[in-house]
């Protein structure tokens, strides 16, 4: 457990670097080390500053234009050849538009391609409803043997974008552009498949995902626990496959569950972890996230308001969990 994230705190963590920076820092150095990663964009590159990894590799940097499907195509036609292409736009154009090609030629032909979708739910911001992906982990959901991630900080992402490499067959991550505050420590390791505990606790459990509502989710803990209530923290950071065997351990251990997600409840990380505990233990389970709505245009902290994603709507909702739990 990080010592870091376990006493999170917004005014004294280490304030984090620009995600779109870290993916560009942490795929040039395995490029560097791997002639075979190529990087392929939908005319973004000032968007997701890769323009230095365009300067080092110009042969390994192809940028296809607005044209998101027949992104995915060529990089599936780069897979057959031995290449390891990441095709990188945003996240509302990494699943929306290209799913038929990326089922079919990725996935179907199991072939080698790292999916890359930016700007994930709420981090959209100001490209609005058309281009805030609420439904994107529902989409690689259903894609079948698909490993799909979501890095909390820079230091998740650091050392799962490798894992992705030498994962064999199709993945899926989602990043924002914006930087993220810092919740682990140096040195952290993310085993693909695998969740980690943030916080112990034995009333509830939060599992959660992502830049968004992982921290969030930390101060929500934080909040409850000048209320008495002991409440633990995951981060899930897969997505598919969830971590079946950490959801039944605390499912176990403190008898709820309460998943918060910068994406749709319906189809997102609150099914899949409900999915999982109806199988294995069943558990009082209840989604907190995006509540089948479009997304809209506003600054970042006005959509987290918005759509319920503040430490304090996740400690709101964590109480009528608690009322649920009290009344079985």
């Amino acid at each position: 457990m990080a010592e870091l994230a376990k006493l999170y705190d917004p005014l004294m963590a280490p304030a984090g670097a620009e995600m779109r920076v870290v993916y560009g820092e942490a795929l040039l150095e395995l490029a560097r080390r791997d002639e075979r990663i190529v990087l392929l964009d939908a005319d973004l590159v000032s968007a997701h500053k890769t323009s230095s990894f365009r300067a080092e590799f110009p042969e390994r940097m192809i940028n296809v234009g607005v044209a998101e499907a027949n992104m995915v195509g060529v990089s599936a036609g780069l897979s057959t050849v031995g290449k390891i292409p990441f095709p990188t736009t945003f996240a509302c154009f990494a699943t929306r538009r290209t799913f038929d090609q990326f089922f079919i030629s990725a996935n179907y032909a199991k072939q080698n391609v790292k999916l890359v979708g930016t700007d994930p739910g709420v981090t959209a911001e100001f490209n609005g409803g058309t281009h805030m992906p609420f439904e994107d982990i529902a989409v690689a959901r259903v894609i079948p043997d698909l490993v799909a991630v979501e890095p909390a900080d820079e230091v998740a992402a650091r050392d799962i974008i490798p894992r992705l490499v030498e994962q064999t067959g199709c993945t899926y991550m989602r990043i924002p552009r914006r930087a993220a505050p810092r919740i682990y420590a140096e040195g952290e390791q993310f085993p693909l498949g695998k969740g980690k505990v943030l916080r112990d606790g034995t009333d509830l459990t939060i599992v959660a995902a992502g830049t968004v509502c992982v921290p969030e989710s930390l101060l929500a803990a934080q909040e409850l626990k000048k209320e008495g209530l002991s409440v633990a923290v995951i981060d899930m950071y897969s997505l598919k496959p969830v971590d079946g065997d950490l959801l039944e351990e605390y499912a176990r251990k403190t008898g709820a569950i309460l998943t918060c997600e910068n994406h749709q409840v319906k189809n997102g990380l609150g099914s899949a972890v409900a999915e999982e505990l109806a199988e294995r233990y069943p558990t009082l389970v209840v989604r907190h996230g995006i509540m089948d709505e479009f997304g809209e245009v506003g600054t970042f902290d006005y959509l987290k308001e918005r759509f319920g994603l503040t430490a304090a709507a996740i400690a709101a909702r964590a109480r009528e969990v608690m009322k649920k739990k009290g009344a079985l």
